[in-house]
C-alpha cells in the first residue's frame, strides 16, 4: 500500500461481460492460476479439444469448433480468433507460433512485418499465399495472442494441438514448413530451432521443415543466409 498497490491483477483475463454460468468457469481457472486449489468440472481440456477436434469434417467446421473452446484462457485476452491465410489446396503448409499484436487485430496470420518478410522470401523461390501457380496456406500453432506476445506456454500448445493436428489432417499438404520453436515443439517435441533449422523431418505423417520465424530473421538480419538456404531446400524438394 505504501508503494502505491491497492490492487491485485491475475495473469488469467475475466471477461465481465460473460454469463454467469461462464463466469463461475473463468473464475475457477483464475484461482487455479493463483494457486489456489478448486474442484472444476470433470473436464479434461486436451482430451475435449481432441473430441471437439476430430468432429469437424471441413475447415469452416474446425473454425466454428475453435471460436466456441471455452477451456484456453487466452480466448479471453484475445480480439480475434486467427485461423488461417492462403490457398487451403497447396502443396506447403506453414505452422507459424502464435498471433502478434497486428494478427490479432486483423485476424489473420503473418500480417505485421513478418509476416510482410514471409511474403518476401515465398516471392523468392515463385511463391505466395496469392500465388495461383504455386500457392502456399499458412496457420499458426495457437490461434489466439498470448498477452503480451509472451511465449505459449506447454500446456497450452498441448490443449490446442488436437486442432492443428486436425487442420493438418484437413488441408492434407505435401509438405509442412515449422517456423519458429513454437511450432517445433508442438509438432516434434523438440526446440532449439537453430539447430534444428534445414534438417528434413516427419511431422504428421508427412516430411517438415523447420526454419526460423521471419520475426527473428528481422532481429537477426544475418540469419537471413541460412534461412535462403532453407528455402532452396524446399523448393529441391518440391521440384524433385
Amino acid at each position: 500500500m505504501e508503494l502505491g498497490v491497492d490492487e491485485c491483477i491475475g495473469d488469467a483475463p475475466v471477461d465481465r461481460y460473460a454469463l454467469p454460468d461462464k463466469l463461475d468457469k473463468v473464475a475457477a481457472s483464475v484461482a487455479a492460476a493463483a494457486g489456489t486449489p478448486v474442484p472444476m468440472a470433470d473436464r479434461d481440456p486436451v482430451a475435449e479439444a481432441e473430441r471437439v477436434a476430430q468432429g469437424a469434417t471441413t475447415l469452416e467446421a474446425l473454425k466454428d469448433a475453435m471460436a466456441a473452446f471455452d477451456l484456453c484462457d487466452l480466448k479471453q485476452g484475445a480480439r480475434n480468433l486467427v485461423f488461417a491465410d492462403g490457398n487451403p489446396a497447396a502443396r506447403v503448409m506453414i505452422i507459424g507460433e502464435a498471433p502478434g499484436r497486428e494478427e490479432d487485430r486483423v485476424g489473420r496470420p503473418f500480417v505485421g512485418d513478418a509476416g510482410q518478410l514471409l511474403d518476401r522470401m515465398l516471392a523468392a523461390i515463385d511463391m505466395g499465399r496469392e500465388n495461383a501457380d504455386a500457392p502456399v496456406y499458412i496457420t499458426n500453432t495457437l490461434p489466439w495472442r498470448p498477452p503480451q506476445n509472451r511465449e505459449p506456454r506447454p500446456d497450452e500448445i498441448a490443449m490446442l494441438k488436437p486442432f492443428l493436428l486436425r487442420h493438418i489432417a484437413l488441408v492434407d499438404p505435401q509438405i509442412l514448413i515449422l517456423m519458429g520453436n513454437t511450432a517445433c515443439q508442438a509438432m516434434l517435441g523438440k526446440r532449439g530451432i537453430l539447430r534444428l533449422r534445414g534438417n528434413w523431418t516427419e511431422a504428421a505423417q508427412r516430411p517438415a521443415l523447420p526454419m526460423c520465424h521471419p520475426a527473428y530473421l528481422l532481429r537477426t538480419p544475418s540469419a537471413k543466409r541460412d534461412a535462403w538456404a532453407d528455402l532452396l531446400s524446399l523448393k529441391s524438394r518440391l521440384e524433385g
